[in-house]
């Protein structure tokens, strides 16, 4: 008999066989579990009542007889997701635009399935990308189309690589295995919260984008989309870089959350969109071991336990607004992730070790249209005043404007002894974050941080450092698309995909989106006569 067995649980000093931990579970002798697998590994620090930290396990075992246990169930059918090659070929080959998680999967999927896809990406391959990112992070210029938000790979290159996601979908299992066929570690496919960091997935996408280019599809790096032609309400084919022209019947829009000039494109070609709510804040940081302290106790050396992150939410009933931790990166960096002249851009990143000593995270609030108006493009303005102005304030030159909790709670400026030294890697210059936010954003964090620093104590210490300005949490914008055909309302053959559109918040969702989209695109053109 075959079982899945939830909430098998072990303490940290545990070491029997995973088989002796389900017999014991199941309440029956060791040799009748005739085998035994993880799929799916958990750590439980709630600690509720001084109780030690412990694994949570799912468990697929095999055993003789029958067992009696509310949380056990058959092993579910796997779920395999075919790619049979098309008997139809369309006239002209489909084109991606953007090649980070939703452009690559859904350039896999058509590649895969014997579409060859044609694929613009902006910014550089990822070593000449590698090289302009640490060119401006060591004091060089920007290179406004390959940096930490464009360029192979996506925003996701230059991040966490975290493969979390909330959707209860059975294709998130392909899209982990197909990072773990190109690279990434296997443990991904176990780990509650999966991730790659960003060395290994340096690999991971060169990796997809060599199996695409095997499979006869294009990679253009270096070529932005710059206008999209659109004739009778469908897309007839796309212009790059201003000159060369491409004609095509199926267009997968994958341009990335900061891709504004790509959008104000859109807007003046009337494709449908409308602004979308998102939230702004500022990057938190702490010496990691403190982190691990909060959340493991006593345990917190222990070699086993991964380095801990956090989740933390408030909400502001006084100025009907959330604020939120977001994209927590333990053990990493804070970011120079600015994507356009004259404005500063912060987010996090770690390496697949997760080894630097200081945990980030962003603590932002959410933000809409009674802060920016309802005009397609307003929330894009929005964020490029704060940008910005942070860039003013951190000196003109790119160093991020950086204070303490206890001076952006008590109105103060100047400190600049902080508990650990910010890791923006251009540097930082002291200054009022007040000055750069809105009043009510202001105050909305403010209360976040001292409701926080009750959950972690010791989290809004007076000397802890706040950098400015986290502004790219998600697209400002939602390009509206048939729920259906995944199409755009009112551009047929226009395919909006990934978090750029306004559909996906991360990378496996992205890369899900995308491989959905193309694979809509491909019983499409299948059924066609």
């Amino acid at each position: 008999m075959k079982i899945r067995i939830a909430n098998l649980t072990a303490a940290l000093d545990d070491e029997r066989p995973l088989a002796a931990l389900v017999a014991e579970r199941l309440k029956v002798p060791v040799e009748k579990i005739l085998s035994a697998q993880i799929v799916r590994r958990a750590v439980d620090a709630r600690r509720f009542r001084g109780a030690p930290v412990k694994f949570v396990y799912v468990v697929d075992a095999e055993i003789r007889g029958k067992v009696r246990d509310k949380s056990v169930r058959p092993v579910p059918d796997k779920v395999t997701e075919t790619f049979a090659t098309v008997e139809r070929v369309p006239e002209h080959n489909p084109i991606v635009v953007g090649f980070g998680a939703a452009g690559m999967f859904a350039a896999l999927t058509l590649a895969r399935c014997g579409v060859e896809p044609i694929v613009f990406e902006r910014g550089g391959d990822t070593d000449s990308r590698v090289a302009a990112v640490e060119k401006f992070f060591n004091g060089g210029s920007l290179d406004e189309n390959s940096n930490v938000q464009f360029g192979e790979g996506g925003a996701g290159t230059f991040s966490d690589g975290k493969l979390m996601t909330r959707l209860n979908d059975p294709a998130v299992d392909f899209v982990l295995k197909t990072f773990v066929e190109a690279g990434a570690p296997e443990e991904i496919l176990r780990e509650q919260k999966p991730h790659v960091g960003t060395d290994k997935l340096r690999t991971v996408v060169k990796n997809i984008r060599r199996e695409i280019l095997s499979r006869g599809g294009k990679i253009f790096f270096n070529a932005q989309v710059t206008y999209i032609d659109i004739r009778g309400g469908k897309v007839a084919g796309v212009v790059v870089n201003g000159s060369e022209t491409f004609s095509a019947d199926a267009i997968f829009l994958a341009v990335g959350h900061s891709a504004r000039d790509t959008y104000e494109m859109l807007n003046r070609r009337g494709v449908a969109m409308t602004a979308k709510d998102f939230a702004v804040g500022v990057r938190i940081e702490h010496p990691q071991e403190f982190i691990n302290r909060a959340q493991y106790g006593e345990d917190f050396r222990n070699a086993k336990l991964p380095v801990a992150d956090y989740m933390l939410t408030f909400k502001d009933e006084i100025r009907g607004r959330g604020a939120y931790s977001f994209c927590m990166c333990p053990g990493g960096l804070v970011v120079a992730a600015s994507s356009e002249v004259g404005g500063v851009v912060t987010n996090g990143m770690s390496n697949f070790a997760r080894d630097s000593g200081v945990a980030n995270g962003a603590l932002v609030v959410t933000v809409g249209k009674k802060d920016f108006g309802d005009d397609v493009l307003s929330g894009v303005r929005f964020q490029r005043e704060l940008e910005r102005a942070a860039f003013v304030h951190g000196g003109k030159n790119y160093r991020a404007p950086v204070q303490s909790v206890g001076d952006f709670i008590n109105g103060r400026v100047g400190s600049k002894d902080f508990l650990t030294t910010p890791t923006y890697p251009i540097g930082f210059t002291p200054a009022d974050l007040r000055e750069i936010f809105p009043r009510d954003v202001c105050l909305t964090l403010i209360d976040a941080l001292k409701f926080f620093d009750k959950k972690i104590p010791g989290f809004a210490a007076a000397d802890v450092p706040l950098t400015a300005v986290e502004s790219r949490t998600s697209s400002p914008v939602r390009i509206l698309r048939d729920e259906v055909t995944r199409q755009s309302i009112n551009a047929a053959g226009l395919y909006p995909i990934g978090e750029g559109a306004g559909y996906s918040g991360g990378i496996t969702s992205s890369a899900l989106d995308g491989f959905k989209s193309a694979k809509n695109f491909l019983e499409k053109i299948s059924q066609t006569t």
